[in-house]
């Protein structure tokens, strides 16, 4: 972690801090859902208050065009005070005479959230005067927003430029763990990359095959690559057009002595619906009026056996359509199996994604990975091998 600058390199007492954090919850009639996000960043909140600090948040909520207020946070701000078990003031804009006035109000470990960032356009178009009307507010910048880290907005990257930058406690532990997954793993790694489409994932599948020992791929995705390889797969999702681009996956994949782990048998029903009548077929059987909704179990007993052969595990995507019984089956198996292998210290185990993130609590073990990662797209972008403009601006140059 020396890389990155973090909370142990500052003192904090005394001192305006600008804190990034992601309150994009989900809320239903002006109440907070699921405060996992919440959770998250109290550690961060809750430290530089009590050395302190002056906490002042800085996120955005939902897509807003303008000024909105059903995208205020304000409701967002009262159930973290719930979680952080402390008051959280709220100034009704982000900068502005509203936002130096209740900073100025602000007493050392008070906490202070402003309003959405992203009810000024300048905040997406990264605006230098925007940033700069930011930077007056504060005396340094942590970002905790690794979730928000691929993009380059004013309050994700361009505070750091003007303002000593840090990296707050969650952001640390999402850096600590990517480091230990694809930066400097312990050998061999695995990946398990599923879900419905290879066009989302492309540039993925072409970064791992050259990072990774064994690749296993999973969901609709590897419809495409068995039909590639001329498998026929029923009226199964497959991206039939993508063909030629699965070929040169698997053939840069060989060259890079990293294994293709495919199905080698499915679960497969004639409804795409919860509990529809379902039979596991070898791929030389795959009925042409039947839809592969989840692999079947040789294929759950061979991913079990590639998770054994692993002493790292990174996952994004589910090998089946998990969110229905019983095509959740693979997803739930494989899920449980690395947590059992995690749980006796023989893997490290790093997940992420929204899907990814579903499935694990669906099987109750996402609390027993080593690491699980909220942030969608980051992680997603990160694991292509793509520099995140908001992890950038932290390193120590």
């Amino acid at each position: 972690m020396a890389k990155f600058r973090t909370l142990d390199d500052v003192d904090v007492k005394g001192k305006c801090v600008l804190l990034r954090v992601d309150l994009n919850v989900p809320m239903d009639n002006g109440r907070v859902t699921d405060a996992t996000r919440l959770e998250r960043v109290a550690p961060t909140i809750t430290e530089i208050s009590d050395k302190g600090g002056k906490v002042i948040l800085l996120a955005h909520f939902g897509r807003p065009k303008g000024r909105d207020a059903k995208d205020s946070l304000l409701p967002v701000a009262e159930a973290l005070s719930k979680v952080v078990k402390k008051p959280v003031a709220f100034a009704d804009d982000c900068i502005g005479e509203p936002a130096a006035k209740a900073v100025a109000d602000m007493k050392d470990g008070d906490i202070l959230c402003l309003e959405n960032t992203r009810f000024h356009k300048e905040e997406e178009k990264n605006d230098p005067a925007f940033v700069a009307e930011l930077a007056k507010l504060g005396d340094i910048w942590v970002s905790d927003a690794f979730s928000a880290a691929h993009r380059a907005h004013a309050s994700t990257e361009g505070l750091g430029h003007k303002l000593p930058a840090y990296a707050g406690r969650t952001m640390q532990a999402e850096l600590d763990a990517l480091e230990k997954a694809l930066g400097s793993p312990t050998k061999p790694v695995i990946a398990i990359i599923g879900g419905a489409k290879v066009s989302t994932k492309i540039d993925l599948l072409e970064n791992l095959v050259t990072k990774v020992d064994a690749l296993v791929i999973g969901g609709g995705m590897a419809n495409t690559f068995l039909h590639a390889q001329g498998v026929a797969v029923g009226k199964s999702l497959a991206e039939k057009d993508l063909a030629a681009t699965a070929v040169r996956i698997m053939e840069k994949a060989e060259a890079a002595n990293c294994a293709i782990i495919l199905p080698v048998d499915a679960t497969v029903a004639y409804h795409f619906a919860a509990n529809a009548p379902s039979h596991a077929y070898g791929l030389d059987a795959i009925p042409a009026d039947g839809m592969i909704l989840d692999v079947g179990p040789q294929s759950i007993a061979r991913v079990h056996a590639a998770i054994d052969d692993a002493a790292t595990l990174v996952w994004n995507g589910p090998l089946g359509a998990f969110e229905m019984q019983p095509f959740d089956r693979g997803t739930v198996a494989a899920a449980k199996h690395a947590a059992e292998r995690t749980k006796a210290k023989k893997l490290i185990s790093i997940a992420g994604g929204g899907d990814t993130v579903a499935a694990l609590n669906q099987a109750h073990v996402a609390g027993d990975f080593t690491y699980v990662s909220t942030a969608g797209g980051a992680f997603l972008e990160w694991m292509e091998g793509k520099p995140l403009p908001g992890v950038e601006v932290l390193r120590i140059k």
